[in-house]
């Protein structure tokens, strides 16, 4: 009779132990593969570009459709990680995402590669998932310190990412980076289904199948429509038949989620004024971002014999995203202290206001390298700023139990404004690509960069004065530990991970 193995009390509890000591370099691996989507994005745009045979703005959509999947995955995944499958949805998350990685990898064909990215955008949903297991399965001090760790990551990981795939490419091709992202969500992936606890006897809320159809549908659409109407036409009847159907379904999913009494995303919360100002600044800053990012980048690797651009490897342009991160760590960090300086209201406005002379300095001038690195230190400082402020307009504004709902439609724009910023900027750079040829003129680039300008001064002004002197809601004095908990809670359940009750 085969002996059977028998595990004392003491070596369960050891295992146990091991394993929430694990838990939090976990969530942080997890973290990282967020970025390392983000790294694989803007700076190697050219160089797939050339490497197919596309033009540079048609070589946009390895970012718009990263942006657009993500833009959808957020609030989905964060709905059905509310309750007791969220080891499932990680796992399967970064299934998805190793799939799409090795896809890009194997790859040369430019649709293949437009399509693996789509499958990487999926990872753009993990972060909020990876703070919901923290909050669950932590104690609360520990908690939110690892949530503090989470949302530096994301940042600090970017920095890294870029320069370390641009490297790859540099040496190899940009095969390599893809192969590079799919070491690191291997890693994920083995350690997270051995260290992340199971399924919990949690309850799951019903999924919003329609409103999370309609959404999709809708965003699709409008977004395949603002990147290919330079090509179709925009008065043809083919753009205007998909504007239309786009609009008509944005208006049954909007009336629909009013209807619902458990909706994907609560549109209650925008008609208060503060909250219509996170609302408003955080699509516009999102849109604005990929105004500036995607196209400081590909100015730079332009070569310098087109008359413009300084030829710059996609290592060096790599490392011109660096000081972005920094600032906006930086700008984040400083963030409350000047909040309690000089209050509230005024940084959205002043991040905004940045944010547009980093992008009007470079559209004027742009004869050295140094202004590429300089313009991006001064957007992150802008950006990190604004973003911020925005989660407090919202917590402030509204009663705590109604935080989660007013954030779940702010985090949908902000998704929304990115993959609409892509697709922007590659329409404004095709039309400004003449026929057979692979390199827009310099001309789009400034144009992409006034638009953006202008559109963070409107922010600056709409932010400043929308607000007025409406009231909180909150009726009694919240110390600093409770806000923040608050803005926590508030920043999850953008992802629709309503967690009160929840809470480990």
């Amino acid at each position: 009779m085969a002996a059977t193995a028998v595990v004392s009390p003491a070596e369960s509890a050891d295992g146990a132990a091991l394993k929430e000591r694990s838990l939090v370099p976990t969530l942080i691996l997890v973290g990282l593969v967020v970025a390392v989507m983000s790294s694989l994005g803007a700076p190697l745009i050219p160089s797939i570009s050339a490497a197919s045979h596309v033009s540079l703005s048609a070589g946009e959509w390895l970012l718009t459709i990263t942006l657009l999947t993500g833009a959808l995955a957020t609030p989905i995944m964060g709905r059905l990680a509310d309750g007791p499958h969220q080891r499932r949805v990680i796992l399967v998350a970064l299934a998805i995402v190793l799939v799409g990685l090795i896809l890009a990898a194997t790859s040369s064909s430019f649709p293949v590669l437009v399509a693996a990215r789509g499958l990487q955008g999926v990872g753009v949903g993990l972060m909020p998932v990876t703070m919901a297991v923290a909050r669950r399965q932590l104690e609360p001090q520990k908690a939110a310190s690892t949530i503090a760790i989470l949302s530096v990551t994301a940042a600090v990981g970017v920095g890294l990412g870029y320069p370390i795939t641009g490297l790859l490419a540099e040496i190899s091709d940009y095969h390599a980076s893809f192969w590079f992202g799919a070491v690191v969500v291997v890693a994920g992936l083995v350690i997270s289904m051995i260290v992340l606890p199971g399924s919990s006897k949690m309850t799951s809320r019903r999924f919003d199948t329609v409103g999370a159809s309609l959404l999709c549908i809708a965003l699709a659409i409008f977004i395949v429509v603002l990147s290919e109407a330079e090509t179709w036409g925009w008065l043809s009847p083919l753009v205007l038949g998909l504007l239309a159907a786009s609009i008509v379904l944005a208006a049954a999913w909007a009336r629909y989620e009013l209807r619902r009494h458990d909706p994907l995303v609560d549109l209650r919360q925008a008609r208060n004024r503060m909250v219509l100002t996170a609302d408003i600044a955080g699509l516009i800053i999102s849109l604005t971002m990929y105004l500036f990012l995607p196209i400081v980048v590909e100015f730079v690797q332009i070569p310098s014999s087109s008359g413009f651009g300084f030829g710059a490897s996609v290592l060096v342009s790599g490392f011109v995203l660096v000081p972005l991160s920094i600032g906006t760590l930086g700008a984040s960090r400083l963030a409350p202290l000047f909040e309690r300086r000089y209050g509230r209201r005024i940084m959205i406005p002043l991040g905004a206001v940045l944010f547009a002379v980093a992008m009007g300095v470079f559209a004027i001038e742009h004869s050295g390298l140094w202004e590429a690195f300089l313009v991006m230190g001064i957007a992150g400082i802008g950006i990190g700023f604004t973003f911020a402020a925005m989660p407090g307009f919202i917590v402030k504004a509204v009663h705590a139990k109604d935080t989660g709902s007013a954030m779940g439609f702010y985090q949908v724009l902000r998704s929304i404004g990115l993959a609409m910023g892509s697709a922007i900027s590659g329409v404004i750079l095709a039309a400004y690509t003449r026929p057979h040829q692979a390199f827009p003129g310099v001309g789009g680039f400034r144009m992409a960069l006034l638009i953006g300008a202008a559109l963070c001064l409107f922010t600056a002004l709409v932010t400043y004065f929308l607000p007025g002197r409406a009231p909180a809601a909150e009726t009694h004095p919240v110390d600093t530990r409770e806000l923040i908990d608050m803005e926590e809670s508030a920043e999850l359940a953008g992802a629709g991970l309503m967690l009160d009750g929840q809470d480990a």
